[in-house]
C-alpha cells in the first residue's frame, strides 16, 4: 500500500503528460507558432499601414456581404482561372473601395467585375470576420490545376479598385493593337502602358468582348454595332487600331474549353470626357451614400472634464468627397456615433444613430501636412461634447456628421445593438476553407 501511494501521483503525471501530447498532436499549429518561422507583419490599431507592405493580387468578384463590407473574390493564380474558389476578404475599417476612378461602397460593384487588391493579414485574428489562413499561404501552390497564390491569407483589404481606378492611381492607358470581330462579338489584342510613355513595348494581351459591352464616348453610351456602322470596327474579321488609347472596364466569363484565364470587356472609355462623366456619377451615388451613413474616423485622444465633457479628437478615414469633409468646419454643431470595425453604427433598441450619438461643436480642425498615408483623410478635428458616450475611445472607430445633413434611420442590417459580439457580423464559418 505504501509504494502504491508513492508511485501513483507519478502515474497521474504521466497519464496528464500523454494526454496534453496527444492533444497537441491533434492541433493545428497556433498563429503565434506560425509566426515565428517567418516575420509578418499586422496593421495596428491606430496606425494606417504603408502601402508598399500590402501584398497585391486581383480577382474577380464573386460574392459580397456589403453590410459588413466583406466578400470573396476569384483571385487569379498561374493555373485554370475558372476552378479558383472563390475566397473571402474584408475590408480594414479605413480601407479604400474605388470604382470608375471615384469613392464607392462594396453594393456600387457588380459581380463579376476584376478587382486589383492591396491587402494585410488579419490586424487580430481571434476577431477577424473572415477565415485565418496560415500566414505563407500566398506561397502554397493549391493544386496542379490551380496554381499558386490563389488562397493568400492577406485578406484585409486597405485597397479595392477596379480597373479604371487602377489605371488612373498608377499612370497607365491601354493601347488597342487588334481587333477581330464575328457577329458583334470576338476579341482585342491590347496592352497596359505608362502614360508618360513606356520604355519597352508590353506584350499584348487577348480580351474578349459581345453585344453587352459598353462604348463610352463623351456623354454618349454606344453599342458594338454603333462602332461597326462608323467603320471605326469591321463587321467580320480583323482590323488593326494603331495603339489607340483608351481605358477598359474588366470583367471575366465563362471561356472555352482549354482557355485557362481569358479576361472581358464590360466598357470601353474612349476618351477623357467620358472618363470624367463616369467618375462624377459615381462621386454622386457615394456622396449620397456617405450623407446617409455619415464619415468614419478614429478616436486619437479624449481629454476629460467633468459631468460628462469631453474634447474628442479624431482622424477622418479617406475615400470621401472632398466637398463633404469641408462641411466639418470649426463651429460646425456635429454629431458623432460609436460604430464597430465594419462600419455599422452602434444603436440601442429602435432607435436610430441620431439619437445614440454625442452631441457638440467642432472646436478645430487640423490637415496633416505633406503626403498622407493610404486610408487617411489627413485630417483631423477636435470635437467637444457635454455627454461623451462608451465607445468613444483611443484607437476606437466613430462616424460624425454635421448636424445639418438629414436624419436617416438605418436598415436593419446596418446596425447592431450596443455589445453585441456575435452581432457585429455572422461568424466566418459562413466562408468554407476549400
Amino acid at each position: 500500500m505504501t509504494l502504491f501511494l508513492r508511485v501513483w501521483p507519478l502515474l497521474c503525471v504521466l497519464a496528464c503528460s500523454l494526454v496534453v501530447h496527444v492533444k497537441a498532436a491533434n492541433e493545428e499549429p497556433s498563429p503565434k507558432n506560425q509566426e515565428r518561422a517567418t516575420e509578418v507583419f499586422r496593421p495596428e490599431a491606430g496606425k494606417f499601414p504603408p502601402l508598399e507592405k500590402a501584398h497585391a493580387y486581383r480577382g474577380e468578384l464573386v460574392f459580397v456581404d456589403h453590410p459588413n463590407r466583406r466578400g470573396s473574390l476569384r483571385v487569379e493564380g498561374s493555373g485554370v482561372f475558372r476552378m479558383n474558389d472563390p475566397h473571402p476578404f474584408a475590408m480594414l475599417p479605413y480601407g479604400l473601395i474605388r470604382y470608375h476612378g471615384a469613392p464607392a461602397d462594396l453594393r456600387d460593384i457588380p459581380l463579376g467585375t476584376v478587382l486589383h487588391v492591396r491587402a494585410f493579414l488579419p490586424p487580430d485574428p481571434q476577431t477577424s470576420a473572415v477565415p485565418v489562413l496560415p500566414v505563407d499561404n500566398k506561397e502554397k501552390d493549391a493544386d496542379h490545376r490551380r496554381g499558386v497564390g490563389v488562397f493568400p491569407a492577406e485578406n484585409h483589404v486597405l485597397l479595392l479598385e477596379d480597373e479604371l481606378s487602377h489605371c488612373q492611381r498608377e499612370g497607365l492607358i491601354w493601347k488597342l493593337k487588334e481587333v477581330e470581330v464575328k457577329n458583334r462579338e470576338g476579341s482585342l489584342i491590347a496592352g497596359r502602358e505608362s502614360k508618360a510613355g513606356a520604355k519597352g513595348k508590353i506584350s499584348g494581351e487577348t480580351l474578349t468582348f459581345d453585344s453587352a459591352t459598353r462604348v463610352w464616348r463623351g456623354r454618349e453610351c454606344l453599342r458594338i454595332e454603333h462602332l461597326i456602322a462608323e467603320g471605326t470596327w469591321p463587321a467580320e474579321g480583323k482590323k488593326a487600331l494603331g495603339g489607340q488609347s483608351v481605358l477598359l472596364g474588366i470583367t471575366w466569363k465563362p471561356t472555352l474549353p482549354g482557355v485557362f484565364t481569358r479576361f472581358h470587356i464590360s466598357d470601353i472609355w474612349l476618351d477623357d470626357d467620358a472618363v470624367q462623366n463616369a467618375t462624377q456619377q459615381q462621386t454622386e451615388t457615394h456622396k449620397a451614400f456617405v450623407r446617409s451613413r455619415w464619415i468614419p474616423a478614429w478616436v486619437d485622444t479624449v481629454e476629460y472634464g467633468k459631468f460628462g465633457r469631453a474634447t474628442v479628437t479624431v482622424t477622418m478615414f479617406g475615400g470621401v468627397d472632398a466637398s463633404l469633409y469641408a462641411e466639418l468646419t470649426a463651429g460646425t454643431n456635429a454629431l458623432m456615433n460609436s460604430v464597430e470595425n465594419t462600419l455599422k453604427h452602434i444603436e440601442g433598441g429602435t432607435a436610430g444613430p441620431t439619437q445614440m450619438a454625442a452631441r457638440g461643436t467642432i472646436r478645430d480642425v487640423i490637415k496633416t501636412p505633406g503626403s498622407v498615408p493610404l486610408g487617411s483623410s489627413g485630417i483631423q478635428i477636435r470635437f467637444e461634447t457635454d455627454l461623451i458616450t462608451e465607445g468613444m475611445r483611443p484607437t476606437r472607430i466613430v462616424k460624425i456628421r454635421p448636424a445639418s445633413w438629414p436624419d436617416f434611420h438605418l436598415p436593419r442590417e446596418e446596425y447592431v445593438s450596443q455589445g453585441s459580439l456575435d452581432e457585429r457580423f455572422p461568424a466566418p464559418t459562413i466562408f468554407p476553407k476549400y
